[in-house]
């Protein structure tokens, strides 16, 4: 009769899980939330180095965990749901890691529309093992007639790459709990990326209608979104950032600085102009020694030298 060969002797690993009768070995520790969410990402990497060609990113969208049956009730028991936790959290760092492909003009779109993460064992694994298979398709069968399987030994805790049979794949237990699918978030176009960003970072609005002849009363708007904002008249030529540049002659340069602080989500103003009414109430002027911060509330009414008035009002 025909002894059964065992899933590592068919990967010619069969020795490397023998115990030697002269040593006793220590118990493997039971992988933790963190290891496992640092081999996932690991893995995702290297799909993208191994998989990705020209100027396209690619990279799998199903992780298959392997685990020892002991490994995997332990690692469960008590912490019901901590696998997915683990996955939303390794699907975070997946975005993270493509977004720099994508800013470096790289093509960076999904081969399926969802992550999916199987977490499974086999009574072959011992105590301490990790292995791992990816696919570019969730749920979709494997066309070749051999998948790849990477597989970490505790003995040495290099990892390895084989090719093996299909057949050799079903003595895998899977779990329900151990399933879990998450939809992929398609990333916007960078202009739009950009315009995103910027209508969640809107902290608030200043408006002006300038009176001078050459613009007849227009109105002139500027969207606050950074925490730290100059206001300054038609004879600044700077090109500093964060600058309202108001096109009138009635306006020092600088004249004002308005400060956001997010703790408190309020705003203060500091004036180095002329003369500046903040709600009809003239505010200190500073200079470059002494800064004179003022609470500034949303709606307020800013006067500056008698003449060119502006609001802030919330985004």
């Amino acid at each position: 009769m025909k002894s059964k060969t065992t899933l590592w002797q068919r990967l010619g690993l069969h020795n490397w899980f023998l115990k030697n009768s002269a040593v006793e070995e220590k118990e493997p520790p039971i992988p933790t939330p963190e290891k496992v969410y640092r081999y996932i990402t690991d893995k995702f990497n290297e799909s993208i180095e191994q998989l990705s060609f020209a100027n396209r990113i690619v990279f799998y969208h199903e992780y298959i965990i392997c685990l020892n049956p002991d490994d995997y009730q332990a690692f469960m028991a008590n912490k019901q749901g901590l696998f997915g936790l683990v996955t939303q959290e390794c699907v975070k760092a997946f975005y993270d890691l493509l977004a720099p492909y994508r800013d470096a003009g790289k093509t960076v779109e999904p081969s399926a529309t969802k992550w999916v993460f199987r977490f499974v064992s086999h009574p072959e694994y011992a105590r301490g093992d990790i292995g791992f298979i990816g696919k570019l398709l969730p749920g979709s069968e494997q066309r070749d007639e051999n998948v790849r399987v990477t597989f970490i030994p505790r003995q040495t805790g290099i990892a390895e790459t084989y090719d093996v049979s299909q057949d050799v794949l079903k003595g895998f237990t899977f779990y329900s709990e151990g399933y879990y699918e998450i939809p992929y978030v398609d990333a916007l176009h960078d202009d739009e990326k950009r315009q995103s960003h910027a209508s969640r970072s809107k902290l608030g609005r200043l408006e002006t209608i300038l009176p001078d002849k050459a613009f007849a009363g227009r109105k002139v708007e500027y969207v606050i979104s950074d925490e730290e904002v100059i206001i300054t008249g038609a004879g600044d030529a700077g090109e500093a950032p964060a600058t309202f540049r108001v096109p009138s002659d009635w306006v020092d340069t600088p004249h004002l600085r308005i400060r956001y602080d997010r703790e408190t989500s309020q705003f203060y103003l500091a004036s180095f102009g002329e003369k500046t009414l903040l709600n009809e109430k003239e505010v200190v002027r500073s200079d470059i020694n002494t800064t004179s911060w003022v609470e500034m509330p949303f709606n307020s009414k800013m006067l500056l030298n008698g003449i060119v008035g502006i609001n802030l009002f919330k985004p």
